[in-house]
């Protein structure tokens, strides 16, 4: 088995996107018309922020920061705390969270023999330790590798060299899945298997990644 190990990021491929939760907020506060209607890659055309985002003109970051203030406008989210909205977006039960497709892919690769770890730049700003507490599946990996509090993020190569230390494997031993497609071909350039993970086709991705694993790439 010449794919040792799977390596996943969170945002996007394990849980849901913020895009995804955004229909939440309509239960919790009234949203005026035309507030919050960023998609994201549901609809990039409408969104020009993501769109200078995946030119790289800015950092992903630097997105996030923008709509968190839309959203605490809109919520009444005081505090000191700019990432607030984000920890109150995902404030919900796992199972509304994390993809099943990909809590079902992570199963089945450890009962493969695969080392299965998590990738990320964000855990720990963007939801301090509140993800961590309302997500047992996070505690059942074989590393978790959070560069929240270094300034060397994916696709900087140090976020790999990292990943692999955690799971002493080489990089041709690892399958990478990230939804940026700039942190895949980050991940290729330190010789790792990787893929794009489409969010807008969850099950697809899911199957392309079973795929590459049952092939070996």
């Amino acid at each position: 088995m010449a794919l040792r190990a799977l390596l996943l990021d969170i945002g996007g491929v394990v849980v849901r996107t913020p895009f995804e939760l955004l229909p939440t907020v309509a239960l919790r506060v009234d949203v005026p018309d035309g507030a919050l209607a960023w998609r994201g890659p549901f609809a990039p055309e409408d969104d020009e922020l993501w769109q200078r985002m995946q030119a790289g003109e800015l950092t992903e970051r630097a997105y996030w920061a923008r709509r968190c203030r839309e959203i605490a406008a809109v919520a009444d989210l005081d505090g000191d705390d700019p990432w607030k909205p984000m920890q109150w977006l995902f404030d919900l039960d796992e199972q509304r969270v994390v993809r099943p497709e990909t809590r079902a892919l992570m199963d089945d690769a450890r009962a493969e023999g695969r080392l299965v770890a998590l990738l990320t730049n964000d855990l720990t700003a963007f939801h301090g330790g509140r993800l961590q507490r309302r997500m047992p599946l996070l505690e059942t990996v074989d590393a978790l590798i959070d560069r929240s509090g270094t300034t060397t993020l994916k696709p900087h190569p140090a976020a790999y060299t990292a990943a692999l230390d955690a799971l002493g494997r080489s990089p041709h031993e690892v399958l990478f899945v990230d939804d940026q497609p700039h942190n895949v071909d980050g991940a290729r350039r330190m010789g790792l298997h990787a893929l794009h993970f489409d969010v807008t086709d969850p099950a697809g991705s899911v199957a392309r990644v079973r795929t590459a694993l049952r092939s070996d790439v």
